[in-house]
């Protein structure tokens, strides 16, 4: 492999001035699996502060924790109880603060999970909420009654017909008061009503509270949802028609949703510098990415859309198909195009929300190694910043789940419980369930060979992947040719080269459903990117790259010409005039 990463020759006076994190690499921890401190086997924040190093080996800039606030964890700490608050099972706000001075110690910066598109059942602005319809915080909420002329908890007496995320309705019954309040996702995450100035005036405040405490931003869960239609219609059944359909259309990129986040932005990030924000937005488009992330506008950094995350999906993300290499190519040429002149780009193949990417566009058998650096190399070669998942940079694979048992997420529950009950075959309902689950994600993060990966002492809140005997960050670090020391180079090079950063993209052999070509160029330099997809050879052929110098590589043995071996990604570089 090729270890020196450093590009010389760029020209600092074409580059602009830019936002400290475009330069950045962020990492995303799932503080329940990363790393337990005491042995009950649940992960926690001591436990990640004892890998502090790991991270900062790996050349990572930030880090994003998802939740670790007080909650019930119906759906895994995304239903907060109490925004201002560390759950026992992670630590105290102590350790809190102790962690988040030894990330900055260590020269990091981080981020927390900011879910407030909900909140949970249990929080107190909810249980205050339910508690009469004369409630001062009744319209925290978005209450309604049953459908005029059916009775409250009949089939189709829901306020609107509304399916939610996880399974069933959006609404759910509340006996006490005989109305129904609005769950966008699970029934213990009822929906906020921003419609309400004091709902968005006690969200910033605690954001306020947070970075007073010292944290450097937030990733904002569905943040694109927090603006509903306040006629909360009837959505359109799509199809043969169902019991509930996709309201979408009424709470995505909503009537105000631009208003509240410049109020959000005026309210809680004014006179602080150096922070990221970053929402999370299903369903967002180019255009709609253009004004959420154009600087002038103060809204939000960077967006997380799902358009490439559906590449290989039918209807629902349980009809999955092989990749197409041509649609993924386009969606993600379309973003680089669609925000080249405003705005920014972030980049991701994993999350705690998506399965395995060396599982799902590479091979996790044979070819696990190679196909997990080049799909890396690929990825971050684009412009935006990139996003690594905990494990990513060790090839960690999907699990096997080979039982209903084995699921711990609520959203594969829910499906497998509703289809089955359906009269659907359970081994074929859980074969559609195994590539896309989210449990792929939350497995133990594998630190060594030892009992459990290294993970805990104790039992294992959801059970390791059996191959952490191989893979594992020991034996990964201790390997120079392994998964972990190409995403250090990787990261090095982003760290060291304008044109990785900023340099004009284009796609190259659109047709192609082997090879993933692009360039990249920044004055008189340019880089190109070639991406086998294949466990195949793949001739390549683009003028005038003939003898340019291998900036990066995934075979430790350079290959004559721009032909490509199984899964091969190599990264070309040449002078060329302005």
């Amino acid at each position: 492999m090729c270890s020196d990463t450093r590009v010389e020759g760029w020209d600092a006076d074409v580059a602009p001035t830019t936002p400290w994190w475009a330069d950045a690499v962020v990492y995303q921890i799932y503080p329940r699996s990363f790393a337990d401190s005491d042995g009950d086997g649940i992960g926690d924040l001591a436990g990640i502060r004892s890998r502090l190093d790991h991270l900062r080996t790996l050349g990572v800039d930030v880090l994003w924790l998802s939740p670790v606030y007080p909650s019930p964890q119906d759906d895994a700490g995304y239903d907060i109880r109490d925004y201002q608050g560390i759950d026992p099972v992670f630590g105290t706000l102590e350790g809190f603060d102790e962690l988040l001075a030894d990330v900055h110690a260590h020269g990091m910066k981080l981020v927390m999970d900011l879910v407030v598109n909900h909140t949970s059942d249990e929080h107190a602005w909810f249980e205050e909420s339910r508690a009469s319809k004369d409630s001062p915080k009744r319209d925290w909420y978005w209450w309604r009654p049953a459908r005029e002329g059916l009775e409250p908890g009949t089939p189709g007496a829901e306020p609107t017909n509304w399916g939610s995320f996880f399974s069933g309705s959006a609404w759910q019954l509340d006996d006490a008061t005989g109305e129904y309040y609005l769950h966008l996702f699970s029934r213990k995450q009822p929906d906020l009503n921003w419609e309400n100035p004091e709902v968005r005036q006690a969200v910033c405040a605690m954001m306020r509270w947070w970075l007073d405490r010292g944290v450097d931003g937030f990733r904002m869960d569905v943040i694109n949802m927090i603006s509903k239609d306040p006629a909360l219609p009837d959505a359109h059944v799509v199809g043969s028609g169902g019991l509930f359909a996709d309201g979408g259309a009424y709470y995505l990129c909503g009537p105000r949703i631009h208003e509240f986040l410049q109020e959000m932005s005026r309210e809680v990030f004014t006179g602080r510098p150096e922070l990221l924000t970053v929402g999370e937005m299903p369903g967002v488009t180019v255009d709609e990415a253009r004004l959420f992330t154009d600087p002038a506008r103060r809204e939000v950094d960077m967006v997380f859309q799902f358009e490439h995350m559906g590449v290989d999906q039918g209807l629902t993300k349980w009809d999955h198909h092989p990749l197409k290499l041509t649609d993924l190519k386009a969606t993600l040429a379309r973003w680089q195009a669609g925000l080249a002149d405003v705005g920014w780009n972030s980049l991701y193949w994993n999350n705690h929300d998506q399965p395995r990417v060396v599982s799902r566009f590479g091979d996790d058998g044979e070819h696990r190694v190679r196909s997990a650096t080049m799909l890396a190399t690929v990825l971050h070669l684009h412009r935006g910043t990139p996003y690594v998942y905990q494990g990513e940079e060790l090839g960690m694979t999907n699990a096997p789940l080979r039982s209903v048992d084995e699921l711990r997420d609520i959203e594969s529950i829910n499906h497998y419980r509703q289809e089955v009950a359906a009269g659907r075959d359970p081994e074929q309902v859980l074969a559609s369930i195994r590539p896309m689950a989210r449990d792929n994600a939350r497995t133990p993060m594998q630190w060594d060979a030892s009992p459990h990966a290294g993970f805990t002492t104790g039992t294992p809140w959801s059970e390791v992947n059996p191959n952490y005997t191989e893979v594992n960050a020991a034996a990964e670090t201790a390997d120079p040719d392994s998964v972990f020391h190409h995403y250090r180079r990787l990261i090095a090079l982003r760290h060291s080269s304008r044109t990785v950063v900023l340099g004009d993209f284009t796609l190259l052999l659109h047709d192609d459903e082997q090879v993933y070509a692009f360039t990249r160029r920044l004055g008189n330099e340019e880089l190109l990117v070639l991406g086998n997809f294949s466990g195949s050879d793949a001739e390549v052929e683009l003028e005038g790259w003939e003898g340019s110098e291998l900036v990066l590589g995934n075979y430790r043995e350079p290959a004559e010409g721009l032909g490509l071996r199984p899964w091969e990604a190599r990264v070309h570089r040449r002078e060329v005039g302005r």
